[in-house]
């Protein structure tokens, strides 16, 4: 999905120009300092804990590189509300506006869509995070109402001792006969199913969102796919058990791997998914939830989270560590450089229990 500058500038603007405008109204209350009773602060040091609603695995590494620097600064106490998107949605779901019980939900770009579709999430006050001017332009991006905090790269993990970089990077290999029932792809459930099938729609067909040409190919490829998995621990145990010469995969579930093992990005098609800080709509604490989702994306919190939780910073001027850096080489210093392209979620959203089905009949059944 293409935004111009001129948009996301604009967007951009806002934070700066309520930057300036914040400073001013504090200047002018400066006057009046002498006069409070103190009552403003206090009831500001009584606001009730931040809640943050985030993913289930990771929180211990997410909390040491984010979350407890965050109290550290501030003083705000944050109550971490883990599970997976769909379970978390639902929640918001059946809440509908009205006491969520969460306040900033960390998730999924799809996810993040549909529950703004439905009214869960409210827009974010760009005046309120000034970060947004650090960040990637694709981290801006007018489809959402909470910025990206991290993103993921498809790809495939290989067997080094077998594969080539250059093998393991075409579309092809999934077709060969001679690796059939030693590859894995993702079904379309998980992040990388969608993923895939863009990558496929756009090298084979008319564009990502072309199904009908990736469930045709892909339904070719599926009587040589050992398995299409749901899971990142499926894909892993098939590698490390050597049952496997590659898999589709997400670049996050190449760090660490074994020494005979890589990932590299398609040759072409090349998409990758974005994972964005919300806020709930009926949330309690506006203000703390902003001041949160801003120190998320300075490159002190992004450098950490990176290092410790392996999450792709979005913030050019974060450090990245040799592990990811391993992995993803010059990708990570600017993905839409390199080729990558985020998805137009109003393509996803209405289509999405459609195309499941469609995937489950026509390619992993086959």
């Amino acid at each position: 999905m293409v935004h111009t500058a001129e948009n996301i500038w604009k967007h951009r603007g806002l934070a700066a120009a309520g930057t300036a405008m914040a400073a001013a109204i504090a200047l002018s209350a400066c006057g009046d300092a002498d006069s409070s009773n103190g009552e403003e602060e206090g009831e500001a040091a009584g606001e009730s804990t931040l809640v943050v609603s985030t993913f289930p695995f990771g929180v211990e590494d997410f909390q040491e590189a984010v979350v407890d620097p965050f109290t550290e600064e501030t003083g705000i106490e944050v109550e971490l509300d883990t599970g997976a998107n769909a379970d978390r949605l639902s929640a918001l779901q059946l809440a509908d506006g009205e006491d969520p019980g969460v306040d900033v939900v960390l998730i999924s770009d799809y996810f993040a869509a549909m529950g703004q579709e439905e009214g869960l999430f409210q827009e974010l006050d760009a005046a309120q995070v000034p970060a947004l001017e650090e960040i990637a332009d694709f981290a801006v991006d007018d489809s959402y109402y909470g910025p990206a905090y991290t993103y993921q790269l498809y790809g495939t993990i290989y067997n080094t001792d077998e594969l080539t970089e250059e093998e393991a990077a075409s579309w092809d290999l999934w077709g060969q006969d001679e690796y059939s029932g030693r590859l894995a792809l993702p079904d379309i459930a998980p992040t990388a199913g969608q993923l895939m099938v863009s990558g496929v729609g756009g090298s084979y067909g008319s564009g990502p969102y072309d199904v009908d040409t990736a469930f045709e190919v892909l339904g070719d490829w599926a009587p040589g796919v050992l398995q299409f998995y749901s899971s990142s621990t499926e894909v892993v145990n098939l590698l490390v058990q050597d049952e496997i010469v590659a898999a589709g995969s997400l670049s996050g579930f190449a760090v660490d791997l074994e020494e005979n093992a890589a990932w590299t990005a398609p040759e072409e098609g090349r998409y990758m998914a974005t994972n964005h800080a919300m806020i709930a709509e009926g949330a309690e604490n506006l203000e703390t939830a902003h001041e949160f989702i801003d120190y998320m994306l300075t490159a002190e919190a992004q450098t950490a989270s990176a290092e410790l939780v392996g999450d792709l910073p979005v913030n050019p001027a974060a450090e990245i560590p040799a592990n990811i850096q391993d992995v993803v080489g010059d990708l990570a210093a600017d993905p839409v450089e390199a080729g990558y392209e985020t998805l137009d979620p109003s393509e996803l959203v209405d289509t999405r229990s459609e195309w499941v089905e469609r995937f489950a009949r026509e390619v992993a059944s086959q």
